[in-house]
């Protein structure tokens, strides 16, 4: 089956020239043109992507995010923002209430389609069969995709899962922001290391008494602990 990519935008004309590239790209688009029909759709299909402009009616994206990501049914599905330029602040709110990976308007539709290649890649990552990862209070099911601290499940992204995966097998050794978002996000240049540091504060509240294993290095990245 074609992958279901959900396009959240007011705008006709937007939503029919990245439906059209969408369909060009091998995937099956969806549409919604304001917040409260975005969760509907959402709700009652199950994409497996969502592309998501800020600007809505009847309910803003970051709302529409920070409903998404509280319901254990869709919480894990990928979301990619689409953000005005100037607007930053609305970026990293974004990213803390769990966006995935976010473009900048105006933007070109082949450089979102690639994103969203590479945001269903990770998601994916995280779905093959890998190790079962125990330290402490954590355990990583890597098969499940499945976090669990003190014996309970955690609710992560995919990009989230990847993260904290992908530095609990590297642990003892230090990943620089530039290799992160290479190795997570699928960047081949650094565009902004900011956007490592909101996932790794997102991720660490998560994670609560096992955030003590991540450990900031100053100036250069991040580290797993081997012990804490």
């Amino acid at each position: 089956m074609k992958p279901k990519i959900l396009i959240v935008d007011d705008e006709p004309d937007a939503l029919e020239v990245l439906g059209f590239k969408l369909r060009e790209a091998g995937f099956s688009p969806l549409f919604a043109t304001d917040g409260l029909k975005a969760i509907a759709v959402v709700r009652a299909e199950r994409p497996d992507l969502v592309v998501l402009d800020l600007m809505l009616p009847e309910l803003d994206g970051l709302e529409v995010c920070k409903i998404l990501r509280r319901d254990p049914a869709t919480a894990a599905i990928p979301m990619l923002m689409l953000t005005a330029k100037a607007a930053e602040v609305d970026r990293i709110v974004g990213l803390e209430l769990g966006a995935d990976d976010y473009v900048t308007k105006p933007y070109s539709p082949r450089e979102l389609v690639l994103r969203i290649r590479k945001l269903l890649k990770r998601s994916k990552a995280a779905d093959e069969p890998g190790d079962h990862l125990s330290f402490g209070v954590l355990e990583i099911d890597v098969p499940r995709h499945v976090a669990q601290i003190e014996g309970k499940p955690v609710t992560l992204t995919a990009t989230e899962f990847n993260l904290l995966t992908l530095l609990a097998k590297r642990r003892g050794r230090v990943q620089t922001r530039e290799r992160l978002l290479q190795d997570v996000w699928g960047y081949e240049t650094a565009i902004d290391t900011r956007t490592v540091d909101t996932h790794m504060r997102r991720l660490r509240e998560k994670i609560g008494p096992a955030a003590a294993y991540l450990e900031t290095i100053r100036g250069v990245g991040y580290r797993f602990r081997t012990e804490v």
